[in-house]
C-alpha cells in the first residue's frame, strides 16, 4: 500500500474504507505505466527475489540433474542470478496487483502478466548458455509461478513478504508461513461453501 494511501486512511479513515480501499484493475496498470519506478524500483521486493531464486535455483538444479552435476550446478547458478535480479520486480508487481478489488481480478492479471513477463526471459536466458534440459525446466517452473502467484497476491494482502511502509521483517513473515499456507489452501473449498450456502439461501 502506498504512502499517499495510508496518509489519506490516517486523516479520513471511514472516507479511504468506502471510497479508497479498493483499487480498481485499470488503476492499478495505469499506475504500473505511469509510475514504474516508484512502484517497481522504490518497491523493489527483496523477499521475493531471494526466496524466488533459492527456490527456483532447486527446481532448476533437480529438472537438469539427469544431466550431471555439472549441468545441474550450471542451471541453478543461471537461474538463482535472474532470479535475484528480476523477481524483486516481480513481486513489486505482485504488490501493487494484490491491492486490487475483487482480490480476483488482481490475481488473475498477475496470474497473465508475471508469467509473461518472467518466463520470456528465462526461456532466453537458459537457452543462450545451453540449459540441457530446457523445456522440463521451464515448465516446472511455470507450474510454481502458477501457485506461488495467487500464494502471494492472498499473503500479501494480509500482511506477509510485502515491502515498504509497515512490512514486517522477514523473519516474522516465515513464522506466518504456516498460517497463510493452511488459509490459502483452504481458501478454495470456503468460497465454494459460501456460494453454496448463499444459492441455497
Amino acid at each position: 500500500m502506498s504512502q499517499y494511501r495510508h496518509e489519506i486512511a490516517n486523516k479520513f479513515p471511514l472516507k479511504y474504507l468506502f471510497e479508497t480501499l479498493g483499487m480498481r484493475l485499470r488503476t492499478a496498470l495505469s499506475d504500473l505505466v505511469s509510475r514504474p519506478v516508484d512502484l517497481m524500483v522504490h518497491r523493489w521486493n527483496w523477499k521475493a527475489a531471494l526466496t524466488s531464486s533459492v527456490v527456483r535455483g532447486i527446481i532448476f538444479f533437480f529438472a537438469n540433474l539427469g544431466s550431471g552435476w555439472h549441468a545441474a550446478l550450471g542451471a541453478m547458478g543461471a537461474e538463482y542470478l535472474y532470479r535475484a535480479i528480476t523477481s524483486g520486480f516481480y513481486g513489486a508487481i505482485t504488490q501493487h496487483l494484490g491491492e486490487v478489488e475483487p482480490e480476483w481480478e488482481g490475481a488473475l492479471c498477475a496470474m497473465v502478466v508475471l508469467p509473461l513477463a518472467s518466463h520470456s526471459l528465462e526461456f532466453v536466458v537458459h537457452w543462450l548458455r545451453g540449459t540441457p534440459h530446457l523445456k522440463a525446466s521451464i515448465i516446472a517452473s511455470l507450474c510454481f509461478t502458477a501457485v506461488s502467484t495467487l500464494f502471494n497476491i492472498y499473503a500479501m494482502r494480509r500482511g506477509a513478504m510485502v515491502v515498504g511502509q509497515h512490512s514486517k521483517s522477514l523473519a516474522h513473515d516465515m513464522r506466518a508461513m504456516p498460517r497463510m499456507i493452511a488459509g490459502f489452501v483452504a481458501s478454495m473449498p470456503l468460497w465454494a461453501w459460501r456460494r453454496l450456502r448463499s444459492r441455497e439461501a
